[in-house]
């Protein structure tokens, strides 16, 4: 699937919220956690996330997204890819079913931030840019 830069970066900046909303004990917002960071530990996890998100998000397949929608892909498809794109490591079935699981959580999880679709043909650029 082709996305945007903008797509891209939204989408991991997203699951990496979410990542380390989930690594805090107490029940605390995504935006908060992230902001309590340093900024090399915001690096770090960015770094981890997006090493398992992108393959995959770029392994998903190709579809239309009309303008003012976001691409929506079904659990068939998100499973697909990660199984494609998750290393084929010395592990056994039911180690390697939980990583698929936890992978597709995270995909899941970016791909629901994905922002709307516009049609370039329809942006307007200021006169003063």
């Amino acid at each position: 699937m082709r996305f945007t830069e903008h797509e891209l970066t939204v989408a991991v900046t997203a699951a990496a919220k979410t990542a380390a909303a989930g690594r805090v004990r107490r029940r605390a917002k995504d935006d908060d956690v992230w902001e309590a960071m340093s900024k090399i530990d915001r690096y770090h996890l960015l770094e981890a996330v997006g090493s398992q998100v992108l393959p995959v998000m770029l392994a998903l397949p190709d579809i239309e997204v009309p303008a003012g929608t976001r691409p929506t892909f079904t659990e068939e498809q998100v499973t697909t890819a990660v199984e494609a794109t998750l290393a084929e490591a010395e592990v056994g079935r039911l180690r390697r079913k939980v990583a698929v699981a936890a992978r597709v959580t995270l995909v899941r999880t970016a791909l629901a931030q994905l922002p709307v679709r516009q049609d370039p043909d329809a942006l307007i650029v200021p006169d003063h840019l």
